[in-house]
């Protein structure tokens, strides 16, 4: 038994030097916040739909001529907008004789299997006010995310990484049981809005622990593409998860999942970082109205909100416009997004290594320049299928510049500014953030007024005017005082200055003799 503690007192004490674990805590914390943010995607708009209905039962209804009064008042045909079914709803009456009985439910068949004129919705009211809702439940997560980063990220660097990531997990697990067992309209609000917080907990102290723990530029881009194919990973399996298991188990299964799921992670973050320990940074980190007067850092955090504007606007918009101009079914309202995800992931681990070695600015272009053409080829689809190549080059556009920017930001600090990363990651999440709060409120409203096909056409364009910025992030020079603190031979720290062909780079410290041996 003695040999057994002492046996895991060396793997905890190991573990907690292991940077892989580390990693693996922030890839699973990723994975969960984001397949809670997309599995009630598919969920929610029917859940929604289902608890208005059983309210007011009798808010649609089909008439039907020559029937008797009696017959009418008892059985009601309602017809759902979001998956184009009917449902026939009545109670018996003693004063229906048994042969009327029959009588309307064979006729009520028959108007539930005849082709309605409604199966393509135009302008419809209804359903223009449940995206509404849907819309607002949506966009409460980032929005909250947005106001709560700029005080996570100078937490972080008063208390260290380990307990904000811990008070994520915490947060995440409430807003995942509330999501389990909510059942009106406000609670699943506030679930949503408290997902916000635990996000942003995640999420900041997560990616600053990662850029921490690697300080070497490339193994940086590497560990971060990784912890970004947790988020993607998220992205792509929450729907159909969700909307399977809702479908055959009940709404509450997904998330008692996501609940054990969260609980492991909680459980590895206490062996191994141990939460409880306050380790605030050696140094003083620079404030963020300081980060945030850095052009360089505006033009990273801009790329990374324009990029993710663009599907955020195509979240709530597209599934309405695919109603309204291919009949779609509901299965191919969450199907569309699917070649999305799919190569948001493949991109997020690919240039997670190839940046590096072709620059992270040309990628980030690149990236911009591609997920604008993409946008301004989604109108032009007939059908479900005109959708996969847009929507793949959107997700793995946006996996290119997510990759590439988010290890620059690291980058950026250490080469002009302190090499503290809470505030700086706190900036990238609020760029993220507005992207997905302003992209479906704002998507919503302008394709109500002009319609869907300008709505691509704008994001489009704006994503393309701005990816020539990239290129100002080819070669960023350091500050003054920063360049002579890393050209300092006492210096510990190695730092790369890389362009495209990395061709500048300083040695320092004891590890030069190290570099020209390598050289």
């Amino acid at each position: 038994m003695a040999w057994g503690e002492l046996g895991l007192l060396r793997w905890l004490r190991e573990s907690r030097q292991s940077r892989k674990l580390i990693l693996l805590i922030v890839f699973i914390a990723l994975l969960l916040d984001n397949m809670l943010l997309t599995v009630v995607v598919p969920i929610i708009p029917s859940y929604l739909y289902s608890i208005e209905h059983e309210k007011n039962a009798t808010e649609i209804q089909t008439a039907k001529p020559n029937l008797p009064s009696a017959t009418m008042d008892n059985f009601q045909s309602i017809f759902s907008y979001y998956d184009n079914s009917t449902m026939v709803t009545g109670n018996e009456s003693d004063k229906t004789r048994p042969g009327e009985l029959h009588q309307t439910q064979t006729e009520q068949m028959v108007v539930s299997v005849t082709p309605s004129p409604s199966d393509c919705p135009k302008d419809d009211k209804e359903l223009l006010n449940e995206n509404v809702q849907v819309g607002l439940l949506f966009a409460s997560k980032a929005t909250v995310q947005l106001l709560t980063n700029p005080f996570i990220g100078p937490l972080t660097n008063r208390i260290g990484y380990q307990i904000p990531l811990f008070a994520g997990f915490c947060i995440m697990f409430v807003s995942t049981i509330m999501f389990a067992f909510s059942g009106s309209y406000a609670l699943l609000f506030i679930a949503r809005s408290l997902q916000g917080v635990g996000s942003s907990c995640s999420s900041v102290a997560g990616m600053g622990l990662l850029a921490t723990v690697y300080t070497d530029d490339e193994e940086r881009g590497n560990a971060m593409g990784i912890a970004l194919g947790g988020l993607a990973m998220g992205v792509l399996v929450g729907p159909p998860f969700g909307s399977i298991m809702y479908e055959f188990v009940g709404k509450s299964s997904p998330f008692l999942v996501l609940a054990a799921l969260a609980l492991f992670d909680g459980a590895v973050q206490l062996l191994v970082l141990q939460p409880s320990r306050t380790q605030a940074e050696s140094q003083k980190g620079t404030p963020i109205l300081m980060l945030l007067k850095d052009p360089y850092i505006i033009i990273a955090a801009g790329s990374i909100c324009f990029a993710n504007m663009a599907i955020a606007m195509l979240e709530p918009a597209l599934p309405i416009w695919m109603m309204e101009t291919m009949c779609s079914k509901k299965w191919q309202l969450g199907v569309a997004f699917l070649p999305a995800s799919i190569s948001y992931l493949i991109g997020t681990n690919l240039f997670g290594i190839l940046a590096h070695k072709i620059g992270r600015w040309l990628c980030a272009l690149l990236g911009m320049l591609i997920v604008g053409i993409s946008i301004l080829c989604v109108p032009f689809a007939k059908n479900i299928y005109g959708l996969i190549a847009p929507t793949f080059g959107v997700g793995f556009a946006i996996g290119m510049v997510d990759s590439s920017m988010m290890p620059i930001m690291g980058y950026l600090v250490d080469l002009r500014h302190v090499s503290v990363y809470g505030s700086v990651y706190a900036i990238a999440d609020v760029a993220f953030c507005m992207g997905f709060a302003i992209g479906p409120s704002a998507g919503g409203a302008i394709a109500k007024a002009i319609g869907f096909p300008w709505l691509m056409t704008i994001i489009g364009i704006v994503d393309i005017l701005f990816a020539p910025l990239c290129f100002f992030l080819r070669s960023p020079p350091a500050k003054e005082e920063k360049m002579a603190i890393l050209m300092d031979h006492n210096c510990p720290v190695k730092t790369k200055m890389y362009t495209q062909n990395n061709i500048q780079s300083y040695p320092i410290g004891e590890e030069e003799e190290e570099y020209e041996s390598d050289e």
